[in-house]
């Protein structure tokens, strides 16, 4: 009896060329949508993923939007749960590794890294996120972590609870940041009265505010840069 063997797929070539080229030339021999194949490649074992991927970045414009799109919105492109978590965990480990980089070294030296790390961080949400970064006396970063969440053009934030949070860390100073999802990052009225207030119920304990950051996806806006501090 004649046993049929049935042909591979002739993306499994594809695959394991990618692969290969990975490996030895690195990530700049690769294409976005090449790099985005190789990431679906576990996650979707069996099926050609170079459309799917070139669908993706299409409708996301770039990967690091496309890895912080709501999951919702990525299982509309039919991507399993176990795809999406691949997406979004690649995100996570990349931010996870931009924070270790910023945490310890001195804010002059780190100033862009971090402008950087809160555009990553923050520029895709789709609400408002307040994120403190806190320094030390000698102005080293010690600690950085998201400190309200909000609506889409709102977040509450008291002045005192962010005097309460740098007294327990044992910051010495600090740097307000936070996004606008409407995609302008002008201050608003409401942005440098809380701003003000903060400078305010920090200035008794001696904690100074260096600077707060507006982001939005496409500009960031340094309150010391526009004289607002």
């Amino acid at each position: 009896m004649t046993v049929k063997v049935e042909p591979k797929p002739h993306y499994h070539g594809h695959r394991q060329r990618l692969r290969e080229r990975l490996l030895d030339s690195g990530a700049d021999a690769l294409q976005d949508y090449e790099l985005l194949e190789v990431l679906l490649f576990a996650a979707i074992p069996r099926r050609d993923v170079k459309p799917l991927a070139k669908q993706l970045l299409g409708e996301f414009k770039n990967l690091w939007a496309l890895i912080n799109a709501a999951p919702e919105r990525l299982m509309g492109f039919g991507l399993s749960e176990a795809a999406v978590t691949t997406i979004r965990v690649t995100g996570a480990i990349a931010l996870r590794a931009q924070k270790k980089e910023i945490i310890g070294g001195a804010l002059l030296n780190n100033w862009q890294r971090m402008v950087d790390y809160c555009r990553m961080a923050m520029a895709h949400e789709t609400v408002e996120q307040f994120r403190l970064l806190f320094l030390d006396r000698k102005n080293h970063l010690i600690g950085e972590e998201v400190h309200q969440r909000g609506t889409i053009d709102h977040t509450p934030v008291y002045p005192r609870e962010v005097v309460r949070r740098a007294l327990e860390i044992g910051a010495g100073a600090i740097v307000l940041a936070h996004n606008h999802p409407s995609g302008d990052p002008t201050p608003s009225k409401d942005d440098i009265a809380m701003t003000r207030a903060i400078i305010e119920a920090c200035r008794p304990l001696g904690i100074l505010v260096h600077d707060h950051i507006i982001i939005s996806k496409g500009e960031t806006v340094s309150f010391k840069n526009k004289g607002l501090l």
